[in-house]
C-alpha cells in the first residue's frame, strides 16, 4: 500500500484492532478507542486517547471530531453511523471473525493499512508457530472433552476459533461454537472439562455459583475439579492474545503436561462440598 493511503489516524470501537496495532507497534496511530480497548491493552493508557463508548452507543459526532481516516469495529455495526462515517470521507472497516485464518486475515488487512504489512505477517507466523507447538506436543494424548462458555445467562458456547483452540491444545469441544444451548444440554453431554470465558467479566466468573444454580454437581468435569475460568480477553479477543488463551487451555485439558498458566483459574472443590 502506498504511503500515501496508509491510516494515520485510526478510531477503534473494536478491542481486537487495538491488539493487533499494538502487537505490530502502532498503537501511535490510535486516536481514539473504547473503554474496552483498555481494558485489553494497558499501554494505551500512556498515550493521548480520546476514550468513546461502545461500538453500539459511540455517536457519529464523537468519532469524526477526532478526524480519524479509518474507523474500525466489529459488524453489525450501526447502519445509521457507518453511513454517516463514509458519508465524512472516513474509511470504514467492519471486522466479524468466526476462524482463526479469518483473525490472521484481520491482522493482515489491519496491518496493511497501516503500512506494516510485513510486521502483520511476522505476528501471524508467531501465532501459527505457538498454535502448532502446542498442537504436537497434544497430538498423541487421550482427548479430553471441553465445554468452553463465553456468555452465562443465556448459556453461549464459545466461538468457532476457541473450538479450534481446544483441539490444538488436546481437547474434544463439546456442542456447537457460538450457539446457544441450555444447562440440562450441557449436563447430557458430560464434558470432562468445563472453561467459563465471559465476555467483559475479566477473570471474575463464580465458577462454584454456576455449578450450584444449574445442579451440574453430578457432571464429570465437577466431579474431577476440571472447572476452569479463563480470562475474558484471552479467548475472547481475536488477536495475537489468543495464544495465551491456548496456553491456559492446555493447561486446564492436560495439567499433568502444561504448567499452570496466566488467566487461569480452577475451581475450589472444598467451597462446594463436593466427595
Amino acid at each position: 500500500m502506498s504511503a500515501d493511503h496508509t491510516a494515520r489516524r485510526v478510531v477503534c470501537l473494536q478491542p481486537s484492532a487495538t491488539v493487533i496495532l499494538a502487537s505490530i507497534g502502532r498503537l501511535d496511530r490510535v486516536v481514539a478507542c473504547t473503554k474496552y480497548c483498555v481494558d485489553v491493552c494497558q499501554e494505551i493508557k500512556s498515550l493521548p486517547v480520546t476514550i468513546v463508548p461502545d461500538s453500539w452507543t459511540a455517536s457519529t459526532a464523537q468519532i469524526v471530531a477526532v478526524k480519524p481516516d479509518l474507523v474500525i469495529a466489529a459488524v453489525p455495526y450501526q447502519e445509521k453511523a457507518v453511513a454517516e462515517i463514509l458519508k465524512s470521507g472516513v474509511r470504514f472497516l467492519g471486522l466479524a471473525p468466526k476462524t482463526l485464518a479469518d483473525i490472521y486475515t484481520d491482522i493482515a488487512t489491519i496491518s496493511g493499512s497501516v503500512g506494516l504489512a510485513d510486521q502483520g505477517e511476522e505476528v501471524i507466523s508467531t501465532m501459527q508457530r505457538e498454535i502448532e507447538s502446542i498442537r504436537s506436543q497434544t497430538r498423541e494424548k487421550p482427548r479430553l472433552r471441553v465445554f468452553c462458555e463465553e456468555w452465562g445467562k443465556p448459556i453461549i458456547a464459545s466461538q468457532p476459533w476457541v473450538a479450534e483452540l481446544v483441539e490444538a491444545a488436546g481437547g474434544e469441544f463439546v456442542g456447537t461454537p457460538g450457539a446457544e444451548t441450555s444447562a440440562a444440554a450441557v449436563q447430557a453431554q458430560d464434558p470432562d472439562v468445563v472453561v467459563a470465558a465471559w465476555c467483559g467479566a475479566g477473570d471474575r466468573v463464580p465458577l462454584e455459583k454456576i455449578i450450584r444454580d444449574r445442579h451440574w454437581e453430578g457432571m464429570a468435569a465437577v466431579k474431577a475439579g476440571r472447572v476452569y475460568c479463563i480470562r475474558d480477553e484471552f479467548l475472547n479477543t481475536p488477536a495475537p492474545t489468543l495464544v495465551q488463551g491456548l496456553r491456559a487451555l492446555a493447561a486446564a485439558i492436560l495439567s499433568e503436561d502444561f504448567p499452570q498458566a496466566p488467566g487461569l483459574r480452577c475451581i475450589t472443590k472444598t467451597r462446594l462440598r463436593i466427595g
